[in-house]
């Protein structure tokens, strides 16, 4: 299915009255009695110059949901993401995870649980394998090659990916290895930051119908864009 017409404003502009507000797009609206996976409560913060960057967010994020957050360059998205896996650290009591405040939480333990995909792909230096591997191997965990297979055509890569090092990689190549690397982890929540602004039309139209695959279960999933056709446009199955 698509994304329906249901939207929810959130206050994420740095207070200046020509920006527009962003908008919290639900893939459908939450049923009653829907457990609540993130709830955010006057999540705010500051530039070192002074400059409201959020301003007082509050928002729930049902389980099992995708949610799309829209809005201009600059007007805090990615800072929202941040703050969700604790890539920037938010002040106690304005993010909570399950139920739990996501400060108190071990952040390496948090992270594995709530994965990011960026703008830009940072693979590192090996092969595609090793990229896919890392994550678990952290863990004590090293994946079969059957294993890897599995996660890259996850991502919309076939086999033949397995042994390429990360400079054969086209850009579009290297953001589905990224996502591949991801979900190795199993995360319980996947965060993409604009992760087609920085590719060319068919980079982006690959990136984007793969989007679903992985959206089974309970996994959620939090899709940052300036674009709010980009977010009407993603078909899910």
């Amino acid at each position: 299915m698509s994304l329906t017409s249901l939207y929810q404003a959130v206050d994420i502009s740095p207070g200046k009255g020509n920006q527009e507000p962003l908008l919290a797009v639900n893939v459908e609206a939450a049923k009653d009695g829907a457990e609540t996976k993130f709830r955010i409560r006057n999540l705010t913060k500051v530039s070192d110059a002074g400059v409201p960057i959020l301003n007082g967010i509050n928002m729930d994020i049902p389980k099992g949901m995708i949610v799309g957050i829209i809005g201009p360059s600059g007007s805090g998205k990615s800072t929202v993401l941040r703050a969700l896996n604790r890539l920037w650290e938010p002040p106690s009591g304005t993010v909570f995870i399950d139920g739990h405040d996501v400060t108190d939480l071990d952040v390496l333990g948090h992270r594995r649980k709530v994965g990011m995909l960026f703008q830009l792909p940072a693979l590192f230096e090996g092969t595609v394998a090793d990229n896919v591997r890392y994550g678990p191997q952290l863990k004590g965990k090293k994946l079969t090659n059957d294993e890897v297979y599995k996660l890259l055509t996850l991502a919309d890569l076939d086999s033949s990916f397995y042994k390429k090092t990360s400079n054969e990689l086209s850009v579009g190549q290297a953001q589905r290895v990224a996502l591949a690397r991801t979900l190795a982890n199993e995360p319980e929540v996947l965060l993409l930051d604009e992760p087609t602004s920085a590719l060319d039309p068919i980079s982006t139209q690959n990136i984007e119908d793969p989007s679903i695959p992985w959206h089974k279960g309970s996994l959620n999933s939090v899709l940052n864009s300036y674009s709010l056709m980009l977010i009407q446009a993603t078909e899910f199955s």
